[in-house]
């Protein structure tokens, strides 16, 4: 037979469940806390991809090595198979 399992209660429900004598903890919202790449990566990726929109009209052709096309062509080929 499974055991019952029971939510985990924080210090801040169980003062809550005191003060107010509710087993519930009416009125508890939750804490939650992220850590702290799930706010700077959403942030950062923002930023860059803003900065590629905005700084979209600067950009220029380059006369240097076609060894990039030639890639993107033989892709292009591989994938058109």
């Amino acid at each position: 037979m499974p055991a019952r399992t029971y939510p985990r209660r924080t210090p801040a429900a169980i003062t809550a469940t005191a003060a107010t004598g509710d087993a519930r903890g009416a009125g508890v919202t939750a804490v939650t806390r992220l850590p702290w790449w799930a706010v700077v990566l959403p942030v950062l990726a923002f930023a860059v991809l803003f900065g590629l929109i905005a700084g979209g009209g600067e950009a220029h052709a380059t006369d240097g090595d076609p060894a990039v096309g030639r890639i993107l062509e033989r892709i292009q080929h591989t994938l058109a198979r």
